[in-house]
């Protein structure tokens, strides 16, 4: 009872306090587990050593020999919407995730944030008295609200939790994060040259939630969300990992593919009999490959595997953390990733992952030159399509698609004492939708029917827990769809639909595919033409069910979605930017849209004038304006390709700089430097990119990577920077960049 309960007073109140009795309300604390869960980006399904995978995760491994581990557990193949079911338990069409929070597609299903009528595990849990905290990757709040002045209800702290540490966008640099701590930007607080990595930054975070949890409100339950940033590009481990794993792969991705498959039947992680399928048609068998290519690849998959050992080894911490603080025996750890392994790399694999984003390929001669640096803070590293083919063996495809490859993905479960019978391997369905019943179920916390005054949808997804306890139970009867740019699916009673579809194509084209999960594990043998009647029930099952989870319409596009005119309210509407320093760092989607417009850069200045106007991107693409040695640089980065101009500046107090850029219909450029009125010669930029860079833009500094490696980031501007515009010539621009597109 509370003192604005309705009711008497169970104490007495007099007219002082000595002929009255105080009463006190007792605090109602929930008698539920702690909840820890760690959700992996782009982890395929063989990418983990107790999954068959050779990269050594002994951590993860232990966890899953005391815990159960599931062969049958589905994503929805894409991150955002993967997210937005784990936190609500409801299918994310339904709560209108489509894909990317970086897009509002005009849909109901597709406007980048999770709807109120979906209250979120930690709204739930807060209300219920759970302490909430998350550390790492948010990704399902619109990124144009990512801004130093918000709107921040779709952040963390606007969507149940208590503290976050994090970053807000599709990916991040791991030694130069876009960090964020609660509602703003921070910096990191260390640099690379002093061994900062931000996995073990996430890690020592959550520990230290933990940590003041138990100090503070230690008869309390806490609810601890691990988004990783791994192992999503670009892929970085410190120098000792990537030293751990030299020459590992060499003997190429058909052999690793053969190597896990063999491990996972030895295991029983797959069924007795399951088929290694065929390869998928955009993957080159190994041979193909000359020696050069095959180093470069192997590289690739080196820092990939070093990037997932070092996440192992620092869950490892968080793991002992728990065990040492006592918490260990009352906390249900569950670990997953949001889809299968990425395919963007190509062929061989990308030095500088923003290649892919411009349709660029990749520059071998400089990535064989600079093989050495993969893995570290120069290099955005992807590896090649052939390695995630292997990381989601036995399935098909990939991320984006909906067979095998692109939505089963690793859940292993711990809560000791309360599983049945610790290292069995369970084969009943699931889907990420169900991680928030199965919480609910666990806590004994019961899903409002409204909340905040928002009624709200029925949960969509069904608790695993009847599992904890009977491992060999039914799994109950049910059906799940599947749906991305097109690519469809559905599972039903271990049969499956489903469609790869080519985007800009016919939806009509491609037929179904009908696979019997139940005994095709790796959906080897399509029986759509034995099967007739089963694959029309299903087909049209999928149409029932796209209607009832507001799936429709079908939109294949992505790219031409970034390249829509932005939405209504979007900053990037405007034609003029106008900063005046100090201004938080600030996303790339909250950026001008310069890599699409002729532009004008106006900065007004005074004193000493040196260090960095403004900086936008990193070390592999981007552009910065700055000053030194008495003159005005500017300096364009197209991934590697940089071109580099000056122009004295007017030895007087106050300056006027300028900058103007005008891009040719080929992409080239053509821009020129002023001060106070004078204008240097126009020069010429041979490209530019459309999507800019993967990381964002300062005014007066260079926060994180360095966009030049003519100066020591931050460089800050060291004179007085009154103010900086940016004016766009086409204030009809399209968005800027589709982190995870």
């Amino acid at each position: 009872m509370s003192d604005d309960t309705a009711g008497s007073f169970p104490g007495r109140l007099g007219r002082t306090h000595r002929d009255s009795e105080p009463w006190y309300p007792q605090p109602q604390v929930p008698g539920g587990p702690n909840v820890v869960i760690v959700l992996f980006d782009d982890l395929g399904f063989a990418d983990l050593g107790c999954y068959g995978s050779e990269v050594r995760t002994p951590h993860l491994d232990a966890l899953a020999a005391g815990g159960h581990l599931y062969n049958n557990f589905h994503t929805t193949t894409l991150c955002s919407p993967s997210r937005a079911c784990l936190l609500t338990g409801r299918n994310h069409h339904a709560v209108g995730m489509r894909m990317l929070s970086n897009i509002d597609s005009g849909w109901p299903s597709g406007r980048g944030r999770i709807s109120r009528r979906a209250a979120l595990v930690p709204e739930v849990l807060r209300d219920a008295g759970w302490n909430t905290f998350a550390v790492g990757k948010w990704h399902v709040a619109p990124m144009r609200q990512v801004t130093g002045a918000g709107p921040y209800e779709e952040w963390p702290l606007g969507r149940g939790f208590n503290q976050f540490y994090g970053f807000m966008n599709g990916a991040t640099d791991h030694y130069y994060p876009e960090l964020f701590r609660d509602n703003h930007a921070i910096d990191p607080p260390g640099r690379p040259e002093d061994g900062y990595h931000l996995t073990e930054d996430l890690v020592d975070r959550a520990i230290g939630c933990i940590a003041d949890h138990i100090a503070h409100r230690p008869a309390s339950p806490f609810f601890c969300y691990v988004p990783l940033g791994a192992a999503h590009f670009p892929h970085h481990a410190p120098a000792e990992r990537m030293e751990a794993v030299r020459g590992r792969y060499e003997a190429g991705w058909d052999a690793v593919r053969l190597g896990r498959y063999e491990r996972q039947l030895a295991s029983g992680v797959i069924p007795a009999g399951t088929k290694l399928p065929p390869g998928n048609p955009d993957v080159a068998p190994w041979t193909s490959l000359d020696a050069a290519e095959q180093r470069v690849a192997a590289r690739m998959a080196e820092a990939y595997a070093a990037f997932v050992e070092h996440t192992d080894a620092c869950l490892g911490r968080l793991f002992e953390f728990l065990r040492t603080c006592g918490r260990w025996e009352d906390t249900l750890v569950l670990v997953t990733s949001d889809n299968g392994a990425a395919m963007e790399g190509g062929r061989l694999g990308m030095f500088s992952a923003i290649r892919f984003f411009n349709d660029m390929a990749e520059d071998f001669e400089r990535t064989l030159g600079a093989l050495d640096e993969i893995g570290g803070p120069l290099a955005d590293s992807h590896y090649a399509t052939g390695w995630a083919q292997a990381s989601n063996t036995p399935g098909r495809w990939y991320k984006y698609h909906t067979h095998g490859g692109g939505v089963r993905d690793p859940l292993i479960v711990s809560w000791p004492g309360h599983l049945a019978r610790p290292g069995a391997i369970l084969p009943q369905f699931g889907h990420i939708i169900d991680v928030a019943p199965t919480v609910y179920e666990v806590t004994g916390v019961t899903p409002p029917e409204s909340h905040r005054g928002v009624p709200q949808m029925p949960i969509h997804g069904r608790s695993l827990a009847y599992t904890f306890e009977d491992p060999e139970a039914a799994a109950p009867s049910r059906t799940q769809y599947f749906e991305m740019f097109g690519n469809r699916g559905l599972w039903a009673d271990g049969w499956k639909v489903v469609t790869h579809h080519d985007p800009g194509s016919e939806y009509s084209e491609r037929e179904w595919e009908l696979y019997h999960l139940d005994e095709d594990f790796s959906e080897s043998h399509d029986l759509a033409a034995v099967h007739p009647d089963k694959l029309r029930e299903l087909t049209e099952l999928w149409w029932m069910e796209a209607g009832r989870y507001d799936v429709l319409p079908l939109d294949d596009r992505s790219r031409e979605l970034f390249a829509a005119p932005p939405p209504p309210g979007t900053p990037q509407t405007r034609a003029v930017f106008e900063y005046y320093p100090p201004v938080s760092h600030i996303e790339p989607s909250a950026a001008p849209p310069v890599g699409h417009s002729d532009h004008r850069i106006t900065a007004q200045m005074s004193g000493h004038k040196r260090g960095v106007i403004v900086s936008f991107g990193n070390v592999q693409s981007g552009f910065v304006l700055w000053a030194g040695d008495g003159a005005l640089h500017y300096e364009y980065n197209a991934a590697g390709d940089v071109t580099h101009a000056s122009l004295p500046l007017p030895d007087i107090d106050e300056v006027t700089a300028t900058f103007e850029m005008q891009i040719n219909p080929d992409r080239s450029a053509r821009a020129r430097l002023g001060a106070n009125g004078h204008h240097g010669d126009w020069f010429a930029i041979p490209r530019t990119l459309a999507f800019l860079a993967l990381s964002g833009m300062d005014i007066a500094r260079n926060a994180l990577s360095p966009v030049s490696s003519s100066y020591e980031p931050p460089f800050p501007f060291t004179g007085n920077l009154h103010k900086v515009t940016i004016e766009l010539d086409k204030p009809e621009v399209p968005l800027n960049l589709p982190l995870d597109d």
